[in-house]
């Protein structure tokens, strides 16, 4: 009987080294895994603020739906603007020279003739201009930049 005992304890302590050993490798897997997921969380929270940074956003102003034209960067396509602004830009590009405003106003179908009409589009178009996407002139026309 003491024999079996003896046996016996011995097959139970190599089935508690194995269990130990296996015990720490879950344990090491289970860090790597937590890593892995520290690094995927860090890597979705910058392609997040990489597409945020040239997606448009929009917010609220006063009660209205506002989007934010971005600063051109190096690289950076007109894609990266609003709709209105792009149809803005293209009228820009396609004249071929300084524009007044009342010449972009003509091309996108705007009343011209109604100073009140204009002026939201002198804003987008000095909007444009400060953020590098156009070029002001001193006569107040706008120009792409080269």
């Amino acid at each position: 009987m003491l024999r079996k005992i003896v046996v016996r304890r011995a097959k139970l302590g190599e089935l508690e080294e194995q269990l130990v050993k296996q015990l720490d490798q879950v344990r090491t897997e289970q860090e790597e895994l937590a890593v892995a997921e520290r690094v995927i969380a860090r890597m979705a929270e910058q392609f997040a603020a990489a597409a945020a940074d040239a997606t448009p956003a929009e917010v609220q102003v006063a009660g209205r739906v506002v989007l934010l034209v971005p600063h051109r960067g190096p690289g950076m396509a007109q894609d990266a603007l609003p709709p209105d602004y792009q149809r803005i830009m293209a009228v820009v590009r396609d004249a071929g020279g300084p524009v007044s405003t009342r010449q972009v106003g003509q091309e996108l179908g705007l009343e011209v003739t109604v100073r009140g009409k204009l002026e939201p589009l002198r804003g987008k178009l000095s909007k444009l201009a400060g953020r590098g996407w156009l070029r002001k002139l001193p006569d107040g026309r706008f120009t792409t930049r080269l």
